[in-house]
């Protein structure tokens, strides 16, 4: 053999053992990976003939497959009340693939999940078509339709219920938000089309759930986290004076930190926390995280669940707060949920959830129960803690403390007679626009204090004060009212 055959020879070797690998590697190797991507049309279009499982709320689906006679394929899928629940069950496209509860629970609805092995075994034997489990959700449908009407149109907004002894979600709504039947279409021209309809309507993407997707400035709501910080350390209890000047420098810098001009923290220059807390006033936050410093900060944000992933089973994207090269006027400002501290709608609902539950956060989680075409129940999620996020002691103090907002405070808009509501307020300035401030606005908290039985969260994006400080208050009453037949 001469000396180029040979050469020859060789390349063509390497070129056969490099594609055999990488055939390898994708069908062995690589193969649930790439069935499991949203982009990938060619599992969607197996996918598209087999009867896929709902997903119910209260026992009744609001996704399901339906049959069709379009002559593209035998199903359709089909959503109910789609504006309601979009942000949840997300859609299940031929042309744009499948998000949010349709993506994560993708396995069960198809039936290709290990639960249903046997189910697919005897299908091969019977020559029937393997159907796909029911997936029924925690959510509460009277509470997910009062959240909806509670929230206005033209509003960017979210509201989050949850029962803070399970961690069951019982509504989780936002808006703005669409119909997922625009996307179902099999004609992935339309499907494209209205695709491009909901893109371009402001502050909503149907990709992103907003109440475990978007990160916001949480304003003063999470001096909950700050008032924990104050409280578990040496300095501050529950009687201790602190300064409350109604504007403080920043330390290093000549910028200062104001207390809220229309409020009425500006009748005293000292006070202890139930004061504070109550009026929201920022500059005695100043003085606490100084003395405390970033690393306390750092500690309870991370049991409070910062920085932490989890799965509802939808995505949750972790809530920052940063802890590299902070100055001592970034954290003066992170104190009082300002800087570069962002969280998420179910991050400050699970801060509420601490309080109620004696200073416990169940993992949060939006699945009830799994049941087999067969109606066996294939999984049934027992509530979970998720962390320790403060002693007892600490959260009977803070359960205290949320009683001011509500009735001498920032949250009496919000109060319900006859329901012990306890709650906090935020208000996070984004920018300014013609010289008025356009802020996040936030309320969060449960109830009743006694026995507490939801914990529920309001935030609204971009709005000026008035709008946002009075809207959020309403539509936390309305949920109360609604939780509690008032």
């Amino acid at each position: 053999m001469n000396q180029a055959i040979k050469r020859v020879w060789i390349a063509l070797t390497m070129l056969f053992v490099i594609c055999l690998g990488g055939l390898s590697y994708i069908q062995f190797f690589n193969a649930e990976t790439l069935n499991d991507n949203a982009l990938n049309k060619r599992q969607l279009f197996r996918e598209f003939d087999l009867p896929r499982g709902a997903i119910l709320v209260d026992g009744k689906p609001i996704a399901e497959s339906v049959e069709t006679d379009d002559g593209q394929f035998n199903f359709q899928r089909k959503y109910t009340d789609p504006e309601l629940y979009a942000h949840l069950t997300g859609y299940y496209s031929l042309a744009n693939g499948t998000t949010q509860l349709e993506s994560k629970l993708n396995d069960w609805l198809t039936g290709s999940s290990s639960d249903l092995l046997f189910d697919r075994l005897a299908g091969m034997f019977t020559g029937q078509k393997a159907e796909g489990a029911s997936v029924e959700l925690t959510i509460d449908g009277k509470l997910q339709q009062a959240a909806f009407d509670a929230i206005p149109d033209g509003l960017r907004a979210s509201v989050v219920v949850t029962d803070p002894k399970t961690g069951e979600i019982l509504a989780m709504v936002s808006k703005p938000t669409y119909d997922t039947n625009d996307l179902a279409v099999h004609s992935t021209s339309k499907a494209a089309e209205n695709m491009k309809k909901i893109s371009d309507v402001e502050g909503l993407s149907p990709y992103v759930n907003p109440a475990i997707g978007d990160l916001v400035s949480p304003g003063s709501s999470f001096k909950i986290l700050s008032t924990v910080a104050a409280l578990e350390s040496e300095h501050y209890d529950m009687d201790t004076v602190i300064s409350n000047p109604a504007s403080a420098t920043y330390p290093g810098s000549s910028d200062t930190m104001n207390n809220f001009m229309e409020g009425i923290c500006g009748r005293r220059s000292e006070a202890t926390l139930e004061f504070i807390f109550a009026q929201s006033c920022n500059t005695p936050f100043m003085e606490i995280s100084q003395k405390l410093g970033l690393d306390t900060f750092a500690d309870v944000t991370e049991r409070f669940g910062f920085g932490q992933q989890l799965d509802i089973p939808q995505s949750v994207t972790p809530s920052q707060f940063p802890t590299k090269d902070i100055t001592a006027a970034q954290l003066a400002q992170m104190a009082i949920g300002q800087y570069n501290n962002k969280v998420t709608p179910l991050q400050m609902n699970m801060a509420a959830m601490a309080i109620a539950n004696d200073g416990v956060i169940m993992k949060p989680n939006m699945v009830k129960k799994v049941t087999a075409p067969d109606l066996r129940v294939i999984e049934e999620p027992q509530p979970e803690k998720f962390s320790t996020a403060t002693t007892p002691e600490v959260a009977a103090d803070l359960k205290e403390l949320m009683k001011g907002p509500v009735e001498s405070g920032t949250a009496m808009n919000a109060a319900v007679p006859g329901v012990d509501l306890r709650a906090k307020t935020g208000t996070a300035q984004v920018r300014t626009e013609n010289g008025t401030p356009i802020v996040n606005s936030w309320i969060t908290g449960f109830a009743p204090a006694d026995d507490p039985q939801v914990a529920i969260t309001v935030t609204i994006q971009q709005v000026d004060y008035n709008t946002g400080h009075n809207t959020a208050g309403a539509i936390m009453k309305k949920m109360v009212e609604a939780v509690f037949n008032k």
